[in-house]
């Protein structure tokens, strides 16, 4: 009986045995990791309870050259009013757009202008105009029509300078045929002579954004190639004149009633693709077209003239012979059969030449060194004069000054960039109820080692990047909401909330990187 009794003891300690190990097979244990439930969502010490946006264009929403009703919904400013109303944010109101198509009408006629004009989409090769798609169609958004009375929560006009959110006439109609009003706050405006931060102060925000201000302070001037019809504003200067003390009082004023807020700095504008794109060097030419150009019948004459103006200079004594050599090794314009000849430039950094020859434009080649626009591309190559093969724009005929930023061009915007953001920077450090978006730091790297958003990669690339627009300068519904994001790591940061570690936050395949012609 006893045997019996062990038999039977042993025979269950197999069947447990049996039993888990049969349980540690592979396709019966879970391998995941338990799901760590999320903290509540707090607000720390900031009041979301009215936000209101300020800004220019990526508060506006601003995508592929123009503003309409889906990349107004997919703005920043929109995206990060959704998780504010997780703490009790009231309505956000923006000025939509009346159609998807873009641009702004007057009575009826589109106003002339790229940044008013239909949005751009991929044609194929490149950005086109959504018009060569689906034909000639004029925007329903009009300003004799349609207008919307401000105030409203996004106050972002795309276009808008420091100054331009203290002008009281920026929003008046009137001035459209000065230039000395926006179209975009034209329709926005509360009164005709608003002023930007006057209608947002008067929603008495609990908490603000205060994005991009110094951007189109030197985008302008990168954009004309710095060709002097559109200058930087100087940082000094006062309120309404100068960045300092204009940005100062900007934060002054939205913070007056208690309000808190974020601020973001300038990025390196000539890190975006509008300005990285277009190469210095796409000029394709066979061997009997480089010849010509290289013969004593075109700049065979030019590098001769060049070299026996400075010779003259030398003698005289107003260069030294170092300088001349220089100089002459920098002008020297030559071309070879090859695709890839440099383009030719105007550079008035140059010696002026012509009080000894008419004929010694200050020009030059290309190097990588010079940033060509992204509109060159659809110009060079071009014919100065129509059917006349010898009048290649950016060969036979120098590019001038607007289609290319030479290196002193750059300086000067990097050292108006690097003046904004000192003034930026002290501001936030010394405010408490202030925090800052390092959206300089963001762009760098997006340009250099690219950015990873959830399982997407992203870069500063044009059309292939998934961050930046078809215009190479604003971001797409994705790039948004990425900036979204830094905002709410910056608030976390600054006041005691947790949207990130709660996963209250944009998630990147909620946010294309691109929009349907058939979107209208």
């Amino acid at each position: 009986m006893k045997k019996n009794i062990m038999n039977t003891k042993y025979i269950w300690l197999i069947a447990i045995l049996l039993g888990l190990t049969a349980c540690n097979d592979i396709e019966d244990v879970s391998r995941e990791e338990p799901v760590m439930p999320l903290p509540e969502l707090t607000a720390g010490n900031a009041d979301f309870t009215n936000y209101v946006a300020i800004g220019a264009s990526f508060t506006a929403g601003f995508t592929d050259s123009a503003l309409f009703k889906a990349s107004q919904e997919n703005s920043f400013p929109n995206i990060l009013a959704k998780h504010f109303a997780e703490l009790g944010n009231s309505s956000f109101t923006q000025p939509l757009m009346s159609d998807n198509l873009g641009g702004i009408a007057l009575n009826g006629v589109q106003l002339p202008g790229s940044t008013v004009a239909p949005r751009l989409v991929f044609g194929g090769k490149g950005p086109v105009s959504i018009t060569t798609i689906i034909g000639p169609k004029i925007s329903t958004t009009d300003l004799a029509k349609n207008n919307v009375k401000g105030p409203f929560n996004n106050m972002g006009v795309p276009g808008a300078k420091s100054y331009h959110l203290l002008f009281n006439g920026y929003g008046n109609i009137a001035n459209l045929a000065t230039k000395t009003a926006n179209p975009y706050f034209v329709r926005m405006a509360s009164s005709p002579t608003a002023t930007m931060l006057g209608d947002a102060v008067a929603k008495k925000p609990t908490f603000f954004t205060l994005s991009e201000i110094g951007g189109n302070d030197v985008l302008g001037y990168a954009l004309s190639g710095g060709d002097g019809s559109d200058v930087i504003t100087p940082s000094a200067g006062a309120v309404g004149v100068g960045f300092d003390a204009t940005f100062a009082y900007l934060v002054t004023s939205l913070t007056s009633g208690g309000a808190k807020g974020v601020i973001t700095n300038v990025p390196y504008i000539t890190d975006l693709p509008h300005f990285t794109t277009v190469p210095y060097n796409p000029v394709p030419l066979d061997a009997a077209t480089a010849g010509y150009l290289n013969s004593a019948a075109a700049y065979g004459a030019y590098n001769a003239g060049v070299a026996q103006a400075f010779a003259y200079l030398v003698s005289v004594g107003a260069k030294t012979q170092a300088q001349a050599t220089a100089e002459i090794a920098k002008r020297k314009i030559m071309f070879t059969a090859s695709p890839n000849n440099a383009v030719v430039i105007m550079d008035e950094s140059l010696t002026d030449l012509t009080t000894i020859n008419p004929a010694l434009k200050s020009m030059r080649q290309a190097t990588p060194e010079d940033l060509l626009v992204l509109p060159a591309s659809n110009f060079i190559g071009t014919l100065a004069i129509p059917g006349n093969a010898q009048t290649v724009n950016g060969v036979a005929v120098p590019l001038e000054d607007k289609w290319v930023l030479i290196p002193s061009e750059q300086a000067a915007i990097k050292a108006a960039t690097d003046a904004y953001n000192a003034t930026i920077g002290s501001i936030a450090s010394s405010n408490p109820n202030i925090a800052l978006v390092d959206l300089n730091a963001i762009l760098k790297q997006l340009a250099s080692t690219g950015i990873t958003f959830d399982n997407y990669k992203m870069n500063a690339k044009l059309v292939t990047g998934g961050a930046i627009s078809l215009d190479g300068i604003h971001l797409t519904a994705r790039g948004y909401a990425f900036m979204a994001n830094k905002f709410l790591e910056a608030i976390d940061a600054k006041f005691g909330s947790n949207f990130v570690a709660s996963g209250n936050v944009a998630k990147a395949g909620d946010y294309p990187t691109n929009y349907s012609p058939s979107l209208q």
